[in-house]
């Protein structure tokens, strides 16, 4: 007799988690909790709340909660201080919703004293990883039920029979055409995985592609686009003041307008293996490229430095799970504290899937100086002959080595 009577489940009201609630009902013989995340996927929520309903959930156990501001202030935006890329090009779309979900499953947890938490990753996968490290970080005795490590319905193909045989709802576009793709959208990004994408040679297919049109449809007319930045987040577009969710939304519909933001990646999975996805993140690919040019003019060049030296281990702390961890938290303190003076704006050119920074400023914090940096007369603003002390400085262990490689 299992010890768990209550298990939070993190529930989108998809073919894998409505075949997990049917599945927690019958094998732990617990009541359930469901828990629906809005983080900006772009999908309509209610259908997940009918769902449950329909498999016995009890209103008051039925929680869809609105995250999408916490997901970019707290989470989005702290990420992109960082100019966070993992492995040269993913921005980590998924790898950072996974720690919010993780909070808030916890808090529900705690809410309804509830014993457990339940969700649908796979144990080939990266977010088995994200949610439970998140989740023991946040409750070291919570208790964790992953279904895919332990049932035998491993396939697509078995999990819609299951639910055939359960009555459990199942979309049409699920019995279409085998197998959907593996997908997961927030208000960064969405991923494409599994049907032919297993095979890294082939070419994925226009139709899957559902924020972006291809750079080869997108306007054959440029758009300009003005960001502010305050302490390192974009707080306007075009002079309008937004909340961070509306920023990212609205570059998002502007990148997608133009093609910007696919990925193609074979990526490095923490688990060990190479995975194959597809992404796109159109207002992230805007984001990073209009915050590295608002940093080249008020950063400090070796503060600039470092940051990009720390980079990739911050990236790989989100990727591999360690959100809530000490040295994250750490190394965020540290990242932040170089944005204070990362104030001004940006202007961006769109077009055919580039996004190309044609002008950057700040009147309170640029350490641009025209009269030092002019190819024309500086008016001794800056020395040229101070260079040679320098450069013979640098030099002298270079020139000591060939001294002694010529006496060999």
């Amino acid at each position: 007799m299992s010890d768990i009577k209550k298990v939070v489940l993190a529930y989108s009201g998809g073919l894998d988690t409505s075949v997990i609630l049917k599945w927690l009902q019958d094998t732990y013989q617990c009541e359930v909790v469901t828990f629906t995340a809005d983080v900006g996927q772009g999908e309509e929520l209610e259908p997940a709340r009918a769902k449950a309903l329909q498999m016995g959930i009890t209103p008051g156990n039925i929680y869809i909660d609105d995250l999408r501001e916490e997901f970019v202030r707290d989470f989005v935006f702290p990420m992109f201080r960082a100019n966070t890329v993992y492995e040269g090009e993913y921005l980590l779309g998924t790898s950072i919703a996974r720690p919010l979900i993780a909070k808030r499953l916890i808090e529900i947890a705690a809410l309804t004293g509830a014993q457990a938490i339940s969700h649908g990753a796979t144990g080939k996968g990266n977010d088995q990883v994200r949610f439970e490290l998140g989740a023991y970080a946040l409750n070291p005795n919570i208790k964790v039920i992953a279904p895919w490590r332990e049932w035998d319905l491993l396939s697509r193909e078995k999990l819609m029979a299951y639910a055939e045989k359960h009555g459990i709802p199942v979309e049409m576009k699920h019995k279409q055409g085998g197998s959907p793709y593996s997908m997961d959208a927030n208000l960064l990004h969405i991923s494409y995985e599994g049907r032919h994408l297993e095979d890294p040679a082939a070419e994925a297919e226009e139709s899957m592609w559902r924020w972006t049109v291809s750079p080869e449809q997108a306007p054959n007319e440029a758009e300009y686009l003005e960001l502010e930045f305050a302490n390192g987040d974009i707080v306007a577009l075009n002079g309008a003041q937004l909340t961070p969710a509306q920023v990212l939304a609205k570059l998002n519909q502007l990148g997608g307008k133009h093609g910007i933001g696919r990925l193609d990646l074979v990526e490095n999975r923490y688990v060990g293996m190479k995975s194959r996805g597809c992404y796109e993140t159109p207002g992230g690919t805007i984001m990073l490229k209009a915050h590295r040019a608002i940093e080249s003019i008020t950063l400090d060049r070796e503060v600039a430095h470092l940051k990009d030296d720390l980079m990739p281990r911050y990236a790989s702390m989100i990727y591999n799970g360690y959100w809530w961890s000490p040295e994250r938290r750490t190394l965020q303190t540290l990242i932040d504290h170089t944005q204070h003076t990362v104030n001004g704006w940006v202007r961006v050119k769109l077009y055919k899937g580039n996004v190309v920074v044609v002008g950057r400023d700040s009147k309170t914090d640029s350490l641009f100086d025209s009269t030092i940096a002019t190819f024309e007369d500086d008016k001794g603003a800056y020395d040229q002959k101070d260079a040679a002390g320098f450069i013979k400085l640098n030099a002298l262990r270079l020139r000591i080595a060939a001294n002694l490689q010529k006496r060999k």
